[in-house]
């Protein structure tokens, strides 16, 4: 059967069928999203719950502990861990690589639900959940700064109005607002005149409660007309609190003005943000899945002066981060190589084939196949990302090598005197086997990828489908089209006729021919030693696979770095600005820097600072991303208590928002004897300082933080008719800024919040101050029941798989692999001879890292297994697949010995 002959026959169907594919795949490529790299969908999820003013400890033991033993029942949790600081905790659960998303995400909505009960009372809201997406960083961050409006009121224009337009823009998902609050009313309780008036803190709470409501009032009616009942019950502003009444004291009205001071402010004073010099809030635009990155940044673009115009005229909103000008520049260079690939090979195929009409016929089939490549990625969902475009370019010396293999074929029997069109029926009916063969073993190659699994496979899931596709199309475009042009435009060779490229060309192969004979025929008198060079170039192969450098993902350059600053344990959020002041004035002094945003506090902590560092592009500043990390290395002031951890910012990261750290690589110590891993994580951390071949070590400084740990009598405190429960309460509302009322608005929700004045919480002393109310209605000091200790306590919980846990970040030194690396921690953490108890493993990039290398020699094996089993199916053969795959070692030798001599590594 010659599937090539109604082709060869009709050549304007023949024509138009390739016109289709060029069509469709054309019009699919305008349709394609861009992205830096696949849609990845990594079963990671985030919970994050909130208590304002509770400790590290009491978010561990009452939030983090139920939550992670109800998401231990949901199945295929892979790993859970979580992170707890001061009034915030971080639930990071990890599942099985084939466990659908969306289906985890209600399982944990089920499961927080289910532990509604199990949490603190005081909980304002439940905990929230969101999905991670390793290839979805943030595609632009955006900037609020103002001379004349607080940070509060910035952050609640952010909020309000650019938040939810920004939400509207096609192809934008999460924005998320930081360096501030929402604005709040706070009252701030003078100690000393509310035990000169005998006015407890509950006293002050209920009376602002039941000040301010807002509760439906219902209507009245005389049956014509229908009026709503309105009243006065809430209250907004500051000054609308202030002349609150408590309660009347020897007929006098005392009010709130009297005990405390009452102003307009935030929810949250431990939260602040920055770009460049002026204090800012932050607004961080993330995109839905599948949107064009491209086309999202540009859509929010045009619409910066429409937002601007809304602003008030004393705000600016400033471009602190955008993705898309190094993502348009990596796939413009990625393009460019495409094209230049097609250029090379079709020069290529010029200057042997020495003929015009003969080059022709595969230089039109290489871009009818690339082409139409495109509506396969289409139809299957792909982006055009760095991944899929080199498929295509690999693909590019692949495609053609089937138009060649019909081409020289035809061309063969037209020399040898058969008519063009019957050459083209004979010459395509010979090859179409050996076609089918070559493509089909090769498909086998590229799909076996997807048996792979786990993080590759969905890294590579476009990389292997995309080319394979490329490869089918070619398949198909060198039975039809390839033929049907070598029947209408070649021509016999005529001796004499040739000019001076076909005669150089002519000359050339023959004598490649000449010397392939050669070394053919000493080949076949020398069959023992070819034998035995086999056997040696696959030795060579296990040698060089053993001894080339390894590691995960390469590191790119995307213009921007990751900074995280990092102070003592304990450090209060008014002595951690100046250290993140120094840290800032430093990296933006730098003349690679364009500009640097970023934030305080928050849920990171008081004494955790994040920030974003965007460089000038890459011809300005004439030096990698790397580079500037390591000259701010050099040059950082030395801070006492404080650190800055810099990282070049990646596409892809694992770790799913593990522990907040500007650190490549994390390492986790943990186990179920607490005392075990105090013991033992100081002494990893030096064996970690101690290795030459890792930089930028993030570890728990210091014994901890100060804790003061208040000690009640508590048979003298039943005696007064006092419990835990009351004195807790006191605590709650004299530190925690507690929310005691809401302010409802008709674009917003804003808090009433209550702690006693700041500078009555600088020392644990002002505990002798708070009272608390007896049975029989008598005020007491809390001295007179407790007295209070000094301790060191961690400034964060951490768990894995919920068991106690440390953890220690990293970045590699320069010139280190990631296989380097690996080694040298096992090693040194073998010579400490770490008990049963404490368990140690590589989290994030390096733990993909090692999944990655147990499987890969196993990806190889079923690749080879593959095509032999291809290849013996349409050979008919248990020899011939043999006889090929032997051709293998040595293209293997070839290619790792390049990555060898060049310095590179195997990614």
């Amino acid at each position: 059967m010659n599937l090539s002959g109604p082709f060869i026959k009709r050549p304007v169907a023949t024509m138009l069928l390739s016109l289709a594919i060029m069509l469709l795949g054309g019009v699919s490529f305008g349709l394609l999203p861009v992205s830096p790299l696949p849609q990845m969908d990594f079963p990671v999820i985030v919970v994050s719950a909130s208590l304002p003013g509770a400790s590290p400890e009491v978010m561990a033991s009452t939030v983090a502990t139920p939550l992670e033993r109800a998401f231990g029942a949901i199945a295929g949790v892979n790993t859970m861990s979580s992170n707890s600081s001061q009034g915030s905790t971080r639930v990071i659960l990890q599942f099985d690589q084939d466990r659908d998303i969306n289906g985890a995400a209600r399982e944990v909505q089920a499961a927080i639900n289910a532990s509604r009960n199990l949490l603190p009372s005081g909980m304002k809201s439940m905990p929230t959940y969101k999905k991670i997406n390793p290839s979805q960083a943030p595609i632009m961050v955006l900037s609020l700064t103002s001379e004349v409006l607080s940070k509060g009121q910035l952050y609640d224009l952010a909020s309000t109005i650019l938040s939810q337009s920004l939400s509207q823009v096609p192809g934008v998902g999460e924005v998320q607002i930081g360096g501030s609050s929402l604005p709040a009313v706070r009252i701030e309780l003078e100690p000393q005149l509310l035990n000169q008036y005998g006015v407890s803190l509950d006293d002050v709470r209920n009376t602002i409660a039941n000040a301010n409501v807002r509760r439906p009032k219902g209507a009245v009616s005389d049956g014509e007309r229908n009026w709503q009942i309105q009243a006065n019950d809430q209250l907004e502003k500051a000054k609308d609190y202030e002349p609150l009444i408590i309660r009347y004291q020897d007929g006098a009205a005392l009010r709130l003005s009297h005990v405390a001071k009452v102003k307009d402010s935030v929810e949250d004073r431990y939260n602040s943000g920055f770009f460049n010099n002026d204090a800012a809030v932050l607004l961080v635009v993330n995109r839905q899945a599948g949107a064009n990155i491209i086309e999202t940044v540009n859509a929010i673009k045009a619409q910066l002066p429409a937002l601007q115009a809304v602003l008030p005229a004393s705000v600016q909103l400033n471009l602190a981060m955008d993705r898309s000008p190094v993502i348009k520049a990596t796939l413009h260079e990625a393009e460019m190589t495409l094209l230049i690939a097609v250029a090379l090979v079709i020069l290529v195929v010029f200057l042997f084939l020495g003929n015009f009409r003969a080059s022709l016929i595969p230089t039109l089939a290489v871009p009818v196949s690339l082409v139409g490549t495109f509506a396969i990625m289409y139809l299957y969902g792909f982006s055009l990302n760095n991944l899929s475009l080199m498929a295509l370019i690999l693909a590019t010396g692949l495609v053609v090598d089937d138009a060649i293999v019909v081409l020289e074929n035809i061309s063969r029997h037209i020399d040898a005197g058969v008519a063009p069109m019957k050459a083209a029926m004979l010459g395509a009916k010979e090859v179409g086997f050996t076609l089918l063969s070559m493509n089909v073993s090769l498909v086998a190659v590229f799909l076996s990828i997807l048996f792979m699994g786990g993080i590759v496979e969905s890294l590579f899931r476009e990389f292997s489908i995309t080319l394979a596709a490329s490869i089918v199309v070619s398949l198909v475009v060198s039975l039809t089209l390839t033929p049907m042009l070598c029947a209408r435009w070649l021509k016999p060779h005529v001796p004499g006729t040739e000019n001076a490229m076909q005669r150089w060309s002519i000359r050339l192969n023959q004598r490649m021919v000449s010397g392939y004979a050669r070394s053919l025929d000493w080949v076949l008198r020398h069959k023992r030693l070819t034998l035995l060079s086999l056997l040696v170039t696959i030795g060579v192969n296990v040698a060089l696979y053993v001894v080339v450098p390894k590691t995960f993902m390469p590191q790119q350059d995307t213009g921007q770095l990751i900074g995280f600053v990092r102070g003592d344990d304990g450090l209060s959020f008014s002595v951690m600005q100046p250290k993140m002041e120094i840290f800032r004035k430093a990296v933006l002094a730098d003349p690679a820097v364009e500009s640097v945003a970023g934030f305080i506090g928050g849920n990171g902590g008081t004494n955790n600072a994040f920030m974003i560092v965007r460089l000038k592009p890459i011809s300005e500043r004439k030096v990698s991303a790397q580079k500037v990390i390591e000259r701010l290395r050099e040059s950082m002031p030395k801070v006492p208590g404080g650190r800055l951890m810099l990282m070049a910012d990646q596409d892809l990261q694992f770790g799913g928002g593990r522990d907040q750290t500007s650190s490549q690589y994390s390492y986790i110590l943990q186990s179920g004897d607490l005392g075990e891993l105090r013991t033992w994580y100081p002494k990893v951390v030096a064996a970690f300082k101690a290795l030459p071949e890792l930089t930028a070590i993030d570890a728990r400084e210091g014994r901890g933080a100060q804790q003061v740990t208040l000690v009640v009598d508590r048979d003298q405190a039943k005696r007064l008719g006092v419990d835990m429960d009351m004195v807790t309460a006191v605590l709650n509302n004299a530190y925690s800024q507690r929310q005691i009322s809401t302010i409802y608005d008709s674009l917003n929700q804003y808090q009433v919040v209550m702690e006693v004045n700041p500078k009555y919480a600088q020392d644990p002393e002002t505990l002798n101050q708070v009272q608390v109310i007896t049975a029989d209605g008598q005020r007491i000091p809390l001295s007179a029941i407790a007295h209070y200790e000094n301790s060191l306590q961690n400034d964060r919980v951490s768990h894995e798989g919920q068991f106690a846990s440390e953890s220690i970040a990293f970045d590699l030194a320069p010139g280190v692999t990631l296989e380097q690396g690996t080694a040298a921690i096992e090693r040194a953490v073998a010579k400490l001879g770490l008990p049963e108890e404490v368990i140690v493993k590589m989290a994030g990039t390096g733990d993909a890292f090692a999944a990655t290398q147990k499987s890969q020699p196993f990806m190889i094996l079923g690749a080879l297994v593959a095509v032999y089993l291809v290849l013996g199916i349409l050979y008919e053969s248990y020899i011939h697949p043999l006889t090929i795959l032997s051709t293998l070692p040595s293209a293997g030798v070839g290619a790792l010995l390049s990555i060898y001599l060049t310095g590179g590594s195997s990614a």
